[in-house]
């Protein structure tokens, strides 16, 4: 696993994109600071820049850099979430413009699984994370499911098994600094 991790980080750090296991369904994955490599992602995906794309982070110290104010209803939901939950935060930081949301938001989710956690770590900044697809067609669920576009159209692909047989989408939550909760999807 170290090899793969080595690898991803040597392709992230030339802003190039990797195709990754993440806690939910494969990803596909740059460094979420660099303008340049969000591009490759959304011309990867056929997919307007004004839809805006998650990122992962490794912990909440980490998500807490990017993020200018988190809520305390982060932590209860983070703690208490039963799958995978993104959410939405409001005025994020240090991230590519291309990545944050016309309503000046950021959807994060501090990486649940261990090759994530290592990976985003080790590499020491968020790692943006979408599902392997050009938009509109259906998110692969298993690796085998992944159009031969994506896998060429990436830099790295790691090579790990399918850890999740059951792997679905995260929920999203918007939680704006006045209070607001909203799901976006469950």
């Amino acid at each position: 696993m170290t090899e793969q991790i080595n690898n991803c980080i040597a392709a992230l750090k030339a802003g190039n994109l990797i195709l990754y296991p993440t806690d939910t369904v494969w990803g596909i994955g740059c460094d979420a600071t660099n303008p340049e490599a969000v591009k490759k992602v959304y011309a990867l995906k056929q997919r307007e820049d004004s839809k805006a794309l998650i990122c992962l982070a490794a912990n909440q110290a980490m998500l807490e850099r990017h993020v200018k104010e988190v809520p305390d209803a982060a932590y209860d939901i983070m703690d208490l979430a039963t799958k995978p939950t993104t959410i939405v935060f409001d005025e994020p930081q240090g991230l590519a413009e291309n990545l944050i949301a016309s309503d000046n938001t950021i959807a994060i989710r501090v990486a649940s699984d261990k090759f994530c956690q290592y990976l985003i770590n080790k590499f020491g900044k968020p790692i943006v994370s979408t599902s392997a697809n050009v938009s509109g067609i259906p998110t692969p669920k298993q690796f085998n499911e992944i159009s031969p576009e994506i896998l060429k159209g990436v830099d790295y692909v790691v090579n790990l098994p399918d850890e999740n047989k059951n792997p679905s989408t995260s929920s999203i939550i918007k939680l704006s600094n006045d209070g607001q909760v909203k799901v976006i999807r469950e």
